[in-house]
């Protein structure tokens, strides 16, 4: 799999899946161009880009891809042929959007969490993204 990212028809940076070869599963191609163009430009807002990528952004991806701000996506090869080829993500798809999760989320000390938030919402020279 691969992704590039494009400002004003120039590639700020590409990439390529590297999980196997880091053994780190969030190393997919448009986290990792993502990473670079952010790098490049440095800045993490990359709404004047686009993304171009060989497949149909994952879950994982596509939260990257809303974080990162970036309006346009053109991808070759849609969910269905990933899954075809042996990458079948649809079940994550329908994992977000099912009410009952079988990941087993539990809060722990809210109380010291919102004192956290609370601090930042008091602090002069926060920055928001």
């Amino acid at each position: 799999f691969g992704a590039a990212i494009v400002r004003e028809g120039k590639i700020i940076a590409s990439a390529h899946n590297e999980v196997l070869g880091t053994n780190d599963p969030t190393a997919h191609a448009e986290i990792n161009a993502i990473r670079r163009a952010s790098a490049a430009l440095g800045k993490f807002d990359l709404s004047d880009c686009t993304l171009y990528t060989t497949c149909y952004p994952c879950p994982m991806c596509m939260g990257a891809i809303f974080w990162a701000r970036i309006p346009t996506v053109y991808y070759a090869s849609s969910m269905n042929d990933a899954a075809e080829g042996g990458f079948d993500d649809r079940i994550f798809y329908e994992m977000i959007r099912s009410p009952e999760s079988t990941l087993d989320l539990r809060p722990v000390d809210t109380e010291k969490s919102k004192k956290l938030f609370k601090l930042w919402e008091e602090k002069e020279d926060k920055k928001l993204y």
